[in-house]
C-alpha cells in the first residue's frame, strides 16, 4: 500500500478560475507530482486551526511543508529587515504545529525551501533574513550546486555534489536544537539540515519539486513505508 504524504498549501486572499475569483488554498502542481513519482499518495494540507495539527499527523505516513513566504521574523524574536516578506500568520501558526507534532510523533518529516526555515525555527533557531544569488530573477528558478556533508542522512541519499533549482533570499542562521546542516552551496550557505538518528528529518533549501531528481523525496516516501 503507498504511504499517505500530506504537504502543507498556500493560502491566498484571491486566486481565478473559470468564472470565479475567490480564497484559496494553493500548491504547485510539481510537489503532488513528485511525492507521486517518489511512489507516495500525495494529500494536501491547508492551514486551519493549529489545534488540530496532531490528530492530522496521526492519519498521515509522512509530512511536507512546502515552499513559500517568508517567515515571520517574530517567531525567532528578530527585528524585521525591509527586505523580508508580509507576513503569513495562518500559514506561520499551521506549519509549525505540523512540525511539532510530526516532530513529537516521529513521523517522517521534509520541509523544502520555506519548510526549511520552519523546521529550524520551530527548534528554536534563526534566519538570516536576506542574502544575494540563490535566486535569479522574480518568478524565475536559478540553478546552483549543492555539496553534501559525508555521513550526513542526506549524502546518503545523494551522495555527489550535484544542481540544485533555486529559489531563496533567506537561510539558516543559528541551526536550531539538534540539527545539522547536511549540505552546503559553494559559498558556503546551509543547504540541507536534519536530525541525526532513527528519526527521518529533513530540510532543504532548494526545490526538488522542479527538477527531475526525486532521491529526496523517494526517501521520505521509503522512511514513511518503513514506519
Amino acid at each position: 500500500m503507498k504511504p499517505l504524504i500530506g504537504v502543507s498549501t498556500y493560502l491566498e486572499p484571491t486566486a481565478r478560475w473559470g468564472d470565479w475569483q475567490l480564497p484559496a488554498v494553493l500548491l504547485p502542481q510539481g510537489y503532488p507530482r513528485l511525492v507521486e513519482v517518489a511512489g507516495g499518495l500525495p494529500v494536501l494540507l491547508p492551514p486551519t486551526d493549529p489545534d488540530d495539527a496532531a490528530r492530522v499527523v496521526d492519519r498521515l505516513d509522512a509530512v511536507v511543508v512546502a515552499g513559500g513566504p517568508d517567515v515571520d521574523p517574530r517567531r525567532y524574536e528578530a527585528e524585521r529587515d525591509p527586505r523580508t516578506g508580509p507576513p503569513a500568520p495562518q500559514r506561520d501558526a499551521w506549519e509549525l504545529a505540523l512540525m511539532e507534532a510530526a516532530l513529537a510523533s516521529g513521523t517522517p518529516l521534509l520541509g523544502i525551501c520555506r519548510g526549511a526555515q520552519v523546521l529550524n525555527v520551530a527548534l528554536g533557531g534563526t534566519l538570516r533574513q536576506h542574502l544575494e544569488g540563490h535566486r535569479k530573477d522574480v518568478g524565475v528558478f536559478g540553478e546552483h550546486l549543492v555539496v553534501p556533508v559525508p555521513g550526513t542522512r542526506y549524502a546518503s541519499l545523494a551522495p555527489e555534489p550535484c544542481p540544485v533549482p533555486t529559489y531563496h533570499h533567506q537561510c539558516v542562521d543559528r541551526l536550531g536544537r539538534g540539527l545539522v546542516a547536511s549540505a552546503h552551496a559553494e559559498d558556503g550557505t546551509v543547504e540541507a539540515v536534519e536530525l541525526p538518528g532513527e528519526r527521518w528529518v529533513l530540510g532543504v533549501q532548494w526545490h526538488p519539486e522542479m527538477g527531475q531528481d526525486a532521491r529526496v523525496m523517494a526517501g521520505l516516501v521509503a522512511a514513511a513505508s518503513a514506519g
